[in-house]
């Protein structure tokens, strides 16, 4: 059975840090690409970060970009998203996804494709 289970979440002061994690199980994780994903209240989902299990390659919304890092550690099959100097509108739950092509590396982080979702984790940034 596949399973991408998020965790990590909570209630941090604007300024503060969280780090995500996505534990997949159920899948080859080394020929997957991962995304993160985030949808707020009354909001459309936006992608924030992605990253290549086979080389590493790493995108990211350039809304989180210099903020946010994404990770890999391939022998626990986890995906790490790393959020400093978080701000309010980072509020949303997130969301890891699995792309069995890696076509959002090729599409970006728009790309509506994904395989597999998790259930998300909430994040909620005060001011």
């Amino acid at each position: 059975e596949v399973q991408l289970v998020e965790s990590g979440g909570g209630l941090v002061q604007a300024g503060g840090s969280l780090r995500l994690s996505c534990a997949a199980s159920g899948f080859t994780f080394d020929d997957y690409a991962i995304g993160w994903f985030r949808q707020a209240p009354g909001k459309e989902r936006e992608g924030v970060s992605c990253i290549s299990s086979s080389d590493g390659s790493t995108y990211y919304a350039d809304s989180v970009k210099g903020r946010f890092t994404i990770s890999s550690d391939n022998a626990k099959n986890t995906v790490y998203l790393q959020m400093n100097s978080l701000k309010p509108e980072d509020t949303a739950v997130y969301y890891c996804a699995a792309d069995r092509y890696g076509l959002i590396l090729d599409y970006g982080l728009g790309y509506d494709g994904m395989d597999y979702w998790g259930k998300g984790t909430l994040v909620t940034v005060s001011s």
